[in-house]
């Protein structure tokens, strides 16, 4: 079991590229979780948070003992410059640390630090069913807005789509 005491939450830096796609591509190839097919390399997982990085906002992990067990981060809802202050959030676990702590830890913080960067709303997109993930934002306050249904396919079978929205000045 985890001490929540070892666990440290600090922002991604390139020598974490390899355990973060590793942790990802676990979701990739065994879960609907995400709805990639194709595994990703550290190369891949590095430049995706350069990206997040360079629109200003957080991507963290989740360090116990100096092995990366989780990370969650924010991207831009969308593109378009109305939508500036909304983001979407992620979380993922190592397998097997689900259950423990981490992933609140993480959230904990991300939120932290977008309402400290003004962000108004923040949503989570959650491939259905996936109860842990669903749990975890409606901790956080997060309420369901949309469900989208057979949205993906993904191991031969069609995938719903829930979001979840949290507004981050009612926190």
């Amino acid at each position: 079991m985890t001490d929540h005491a070892s666990i440290s939450i600090r922002p991604v830096d390139s020598s974490d590229a390899d355990a973060v796609a590793r942790i990802y591509n676990h979701y990739v190839t065994n879960t609907i979780v995400t709805f990639e097919v194709e595994e990703v390399n550290g190369e891949e997982m590095l430049r995706r948070a350069r990206k997040v990085q360079s629109d200003s906002l957080p991507w963290l992990v989740a360090v116990d003992q100096d092995e990366v067990v989780g990370y969650s981060y924010a991207s831009r809802w969308h593109a378009r410059y109305a939508y500036r202050f909304s983001v979407e959030t992620t979380v993922y676990l190592d397998h097997g640390h689900g259950g423990r702590g981490i992933g609140s830890r993480l959230y904990e913080k991300l939120l932290k630090l977008l309402i400290e960067q003004g962000m108004r709303t923040a949503i989570g997109g959650i491939a259905i069913p996936n109860a842990a993930s669903v749990a975890l934002h409606e901790k956080f306050g997060y309420r369901q807005t949309a469900h989208y249904k057979e949205v993906g396919f993904k191991f031969d079978r069609w995938i719903d789509v829930g979001y979840w929205q949290l507004m981050l000045d009612q926190t």
